[in-house]
């Protein structure tokens, strides 16, 4: 990692246990360097722009000299720093996932739009104004990383230029350091209370369940495991909030209690166990699978925190092998998702007129199915879908061997193949479930009773009792 200078002006230095804050004011242009070399992977959420974004940028322009009162500013944090003369320090953060910007990525992004525009501005090119994430503001701030030394150097001094055009506003900063970086434990305590501090500083906005589980590490053996079976459809999943992607994390954590549910033997940490989630859950309550699956990680039983840092990695084999079942279930999803109004007419039925499927349908064009994005000629609502793509369920079962637990499909089938061959049957019979709820999805989707059906429906296939 490389090294970056911060030249702080008014500093104060305050030290309580492990933990330093050196706080003080820099000037914006300082803030360049940053930008370079520092992205946005230790706090918890990504920046987007937005009405935030745009009133910094509003006081940048016209009331530069009220930045530092109107702004907690941005806050860093690095385990390796070196104090120079002249009030600046020297920072070289360790271990980005944890350490750079803990908070303050809007201000971030903000001023260096603002930075970004300004040596465009000033070379004739206009700046996009449409919504930008960090990302395409980094990749657009190293396309055009000359033009930004060249403007730099152009207002230099320049008493032609505003304070905002010279980039001389100041911008409150705080870096957390460790109180002394030649003491492991001091190191060790410095590292692990990052994240507390990254939560507590951004809970101005609650801090989304999938921000925290991100943060922690509790996605990367699943993020790993998804970028293996099917890289395209990984790089689609918005893991992190506002960091893009079209898939919803919670939409994925949903379809993962399905092998999860079977895992045994785990407990939290006052050693109480963590139950299933119910079925139904995956359909009404996907912001409480995500609480449940943050929670199920969290056990000492599936993982460890490692050696340097807050981050957890999965130190249970039968959770591994559930995630390696969980990352095939969008494609399994798809497909039930595209033969679903098919296999349901099959034997005289009429999705189409079902009131949910035709308003569904109203208007739509370029339909695809949610996870692969397939094209497809008929949408449905998940409540129809979700309850059958859980009777996948029957097809799993968990074994104990020498080795130990595992969960795997069921004499090493292939789901894709079993679809293919009994979908159909398996559709006919579960939708007698329909009339019941009166075709309303949501009624379908929140019955106990529609999971049931599609485990006995699964089970009976399997077994070849079938028609």
């Amino acid at each position: 990692m490389d090294s970056i200078i911060i030249r702080f002006e008014q500093s104060n230095k305050q030290s309580v246990g492990e933990i330093t804050k050196i706080i003080g004011l820099v000037k914006a242009k300082f803030l360049v360097s940053i930008i370079d070399c520092l992205n946005l992977e230790a706090n918890p959420r990504a920046s987007s722009t937005g009405s935030v974004t745009e009133a910094i940028q509003e006081t940048i322009r016209t009331t530069p000299t009220l930045m530092p009162f109107k702004t907690k500013g941005i806050l860093l944090a690095s385990s390796d720093y070196e104090e120079l003369e002249r009030d600046r320090i020297k920072i070289t953060p360790q271990n980005v996932e944890i350490e750079g910007i803990l908070d303050g990525g809007h201000n971030t992004l903000a001023i260096g739009l603002y930075i970004l525009e300004r040596a465009l501005e000033n070379e004739g090119v206009r700046l996009p104004k449409d919504k930008k994430t960090w990302h395409d503001f980094k990749s657009l701030w190293n396309l055009h990383r000359e033009s930004i030394d060249n403007y730099l150097k152009l207002v230099r001094n320049n008493d032609a230029f505003t304070i905002s055009e010279q980039l001389n506003f100041y911008i409150p900063v705080e870096l957390l350091v460790p109180r002394d970086m030649h003491d492991e434990l001091c190191m060790a305590t410095f590292r692990n209370k990052l994240f507390d501090i990254c939560e507590a500083r951004n809970n101005n906005v609650e801090l989304q369940t999938s921000a925290k589980a991100n943060q922690k590490g509790y996605f990367e053996d699943f993020k790993a495991l998804m970028k293996k079976r099917n890289s395209s459809l990984e790089s689609n999943i918005e893991w992190k909030t506002n960091d893009g992607g079209e898939i919803k994390v919670q939409d994925l954590i949903a379809l993962a209690w399905i092998p999860l549910n079977l895992v045994e033997d785990i407990h939290d940490s006052e050693g109480k166990s963590i139950d299933a989630i119910a079925p139904n859950k995956l359909y009404s309550g996907k912001g409480s699978c995500l609480k449940h699956y943050e929670k199920f990680m969290s056990s000492p039983d599936v993982t460890m925190n490692q050696t340097e840092d807050y981050r957890a990695e999965i130190k249970n084999s039968e959770v591994i092998s559930a995630l390696e079942i969980a990352v095939q279930l969008p494609e399994l999803y798809d497909y039930i998702y595209e033969k679903f109004p098919e296999y349901y007419n099959s034997t005289g039925g009429s999705y189409g007129k079902i009131s949910a499927v035709k308003k569904l349908n109203e208007k739509r064009k370029n339909i695809r199915t949610p996870f692969t994005g397939r094209k497809i000629a008929t949408m449905s609502p998940d409540g129809f879908i979700i309850p059958l793509v859980y009777g996948l369920q029957s097809l799993l079962e968990r074994t104990v061997s020498k080795d130990g637990s595992k969960i795997h499909w069921k004499n090493d089938l292939d789901p894709m193949v079993f679809l293919s061959d009994n979908l159909e049957k398996i559709i006919n019979r579960y939708k007698e479930i329909f009339p019941l709820c009166e075709y309303d999805p949501q009624k379908i989707g929140k019955a106990t009773a529609s999971y049931n059906q599609a485990l006995d429906t699964f089970k009976m296939a399997y077994a070849g009792l079938l028609d």
